[in-house]
């Protein structure tokens, strides 16, 4: 019975300790891919290995993907891209702002200027975007989107001095569940090594 005990919390602190390396290893990946990408600037171009995310804010392409997404977007020239694709895309060179819409026309040296432009629309709009894009404002396509995933990016992002501390209560626990694992394994270390010494010893 004690045997069986004793594994049963061995397997727990091991349990314990795998959850706590995943999760030290998952954090510190996020910090250091989210400085590489983001601390520096807000250039549209930075990306890792040639991708960026976005938050979704509208539900413009409706039912590809909705409010609170994340699209992964692949960094391309207009020389890649074609009618169909779904890109992402300044809609005015004073803003920050980005919009994801399917493309609906592309038109090669539009008025002779060389430039290649995109026509746009989103899937649940009735009309087209009514601006063309071209080619310098378009920052890639969309290679897939996770559902939801950009709520809990951008809830971070906008709370970081709430999510801190959290983190930091998180690794907090999971220090203690090892300690707690770790005393009781080593009682019990203990208690088998004075069930063995008093076998041991004769009786008078």
């Amino acid at each position: 019975m004690d045997s069986v005990k004793g594994e049963t919390e061995s397997t727990g602190y091991k349990i314990v300790e795998i959850l706590r390396t995943i999760f030290v290893y998952l954090l510190a990946a996020g910090i250091i891919l989210g400085a590489i990408l983001f601390a520096a600037d807000r250039s549209p171009t930075k990306s890792f290995f040639g991708f960026r995310y976005y938050t979704v804010l509208t539900d413009s392409m409706k039912p590809e993907f909705i409010t609170g997404d994340m699209v992964i977007v692949r960094l391309k020239n207009a020389d890649s891209i074609n009618v169909g694709d779904i890109i992402t895309f300044n809609p005015s060179s004073g803003s920050e702002a980005y919009l994801t819409h399917r493309v609906t026309q592309k038109i090669d040296d539009y008025e002779g200027s060389g430039i290649t432009c995109f026509r746009t629309k989103g899937d649940a709009n009735n009309t087209e975007d009514s601006f063309l894009i071209d080619e310098e404002r378009v920052i890639g396509t969309v290679e897939f989107h996770i559902p939801k995933l950009g709520t809990v990016v951008r809830f971070i992002q906008l709370r970081w001095y709430f999510i801190v501390p959290l983190l930091l209560l998180i690794v907090l626990f999971f220090h203690l569940l090892k300690i707690y694992f770790s005393n009781d394994e080593e009682a019990e270390k203990q208690t088998d090594v004075s069930s063995a010494l008093e076998e041991e010893t004769p009786s008078k």
